[in-house]
Formats: structure tokens, sequence, C-alpha cells
């Protein structure tokens, strides 16, 4: 058994206990990786992470991340929690990171204040997958085929990892959303997607949109804040119609009000706050 140091951090909001909470175990390059899928258990997060010498040429760390089932390739509030981890136990004010996952290698910018922090990072290039049937998707939560936003079709997206985009007609549709999860973890196993990420846009009038994100399983439940999810929601609202920047409201129905920043471009950037609410040890 040895120490590491521990931290924990809310992400995507400056409130603690709010957002989506991250571990980050710090110099985790002896840790077997049975016991990465036993910790990540242990702490019954969406996600937790594991910091280890890079192996990549040109990055600076590798983040093992894992959900209380495997190891994932990409997510998004992982990744900015663990870079603002990094920078705090490196004690670096305001520094720039390019992180390893299996997705590829993530520029990350990040600005230290305190147990408050800020980060944003590149995701990959945008994939654009299969359009779906609606009515089929929409009905694993509840919902009927008028619920549909007009004119945005249900698609498969990544810039990292792929999630089921699936845009409803308003934050009233929104709001009745009643996952059916038996349903769900065998479709989006079947489309090697991470969530069935559910969102209120409004072409209309501007750069903001209410979502939600629904995981595999019901133990999984409900996510507060994905910002591998947030990159596709930008790239496929920036290809469809025109938005070059995207404030997304999420985690509101669980009482985790969160708050992510998109940027289109060659590559979506996805930022927000987060704030350190443990730091610590923990033997494994």
């Amino acid at each position: 058994m040895s120490a590491y140091r521990y931290t924990l951090l809310d992400v995507f909001t400056d409130t603690p206990l709010a957002g989506n909470p991250l571990a980050v175990v710090h110099d985790a390059d002896g840790l077997a990786e049975a016991t990465m899928l036993s910790f990540a258990r242990e702490t019954r997060l969406s996600e937790t992470t594991f910091v280890q010498a890079a192996t990549a040429l040109g990055a600076d760390y590798r983040n093992r991340i894992w959900d209380p089932a495997k190891e994932l390739p990409f997510a998004g509030h992982p990744s900015l929690g663990t870079a603002i981890a990094v920078a705090r136990a490196a004690d670096e004010a305001e520094v720039s990171y390019v992180q390893q996952t299996p997705a590829g290698l993530q520029p990350i910018d990040v600005r230290i204040d305190g147990a408050r922090a800020t980060a944003s990072m590149l995701q990959e290039p945008a994939v654009f997958g299969e359009e779906l049937d609606p009515a089929e998707v929409l009905a694993m939560v509840g919902l009927a085929p008028g619920d549909a936003a007009p004119d945005l079709p249900v698609q498969v997206v990544s810039t990292g990892v792929p999630q089921v985009i699936a845009p409803v007609a308003g934050e009233e549709v929104l709001r009745r959303c009643a996952p059916d999860y038996t349903r769900i973890e065998p479709f989006l196993d079947g489309h090697e997607a991470i969530t069935l990420y559910v969102a209120a846009v409004d072409t209309a009038n501007g750069d903001r949109a209410r979502t939600r994100a629904f995981c595999h399983t019901a133990q999984m439940g409900e996510d507060p804040a994905t910002g591998s999810a947030a990159g596709p929601l930008q790239a496929y609202l920036h290809r469809r119609a025109g938005w070059t920047a995207l404030e997304i409201t999420q985690g509101v129905e669980m009482g985790r009000p969160s708050l992510l920043r998109c940027e289109a471009g060659e590559r979506v950037r996805v930022g927000g706050n987060a704030v350190a609410v443990v730091d610590g040890t923990v033997h494994l």
C-alpha cells in the first residue's frame, strides 16, 4: 500500500457542491489498472482520474480516466479538472498543458485563483456520425415524436468520444425527460457513445442551450455537466446553424447547476470554472 496525493473538485461551477464532481489521484504511475477501476467504484463518481507520466511526445502528463465500469478514451470535466489539479499541485498560477489521452493530445489552459480556477481545452476534430430516428431515441427518455426540435436531427457526433445529440423543442420538453436505462444502455453501446445528450436550443435567437445527459445505467444516472458532449453540440450547431459560440446550462434538474462555455473552430474549445473542495491523501 502506498500514499497518493488526492484532489476532489467540482467542475463547471465556481460554487462548492455544484457542477460535476471529480476525484484526481496524483503521481499514479505505480497503480495497476485493477486498482484504478476499484477506486473509481469506491468514489461512486461519474469519473475518477489518475495522473501518470506522459508516454507520447509533446505531452506533459497522461490522464487515465475511469468511470465505475471501464477506462474512457476521453472525457470533458475530467480533462479540465485534472489539469487544474496538476497546476495546483505544481503551484502554477497560470499555465498551459498538453494532456495525453487515448483520444489524442489536448491542449489545456489553466488559471488558478486559490481554490477556484478557470480552464479551457481544445477537443479533438469533430467527427459527424449517422443520423438517427428521433422518435426511437426520444422514446428512451419518455418523450413523443412531436417533442423533437424541428429541422435538427438526432445525430452521433464526437470531438474525442461519440455522443448522441438529441435536440428537443424547448426547456419544458427537457424537464419532462424520464430515462429508461434498460433501453438506453444497449442503445449507447451500439453506437459506442457515452451519453444520450438531450438539448433544448433556440436556433433563431442565440448562443445558449439547456441540456441533460443520460449515461448508460441507472447506477451512473444523469450527468450534471458533460464537457465531452458540449464540444459535439457546439460542432453540431456550428455546422447546422452557424453558431460560433455556445453557453450551456446543465445539471439544473439534479440540483447541481453547471455552466459550460464553447467556441467553434478547427477544433472546438470547451471551458468553464472549477473549485477544489478536498485536498488529501489516499492509501492504495
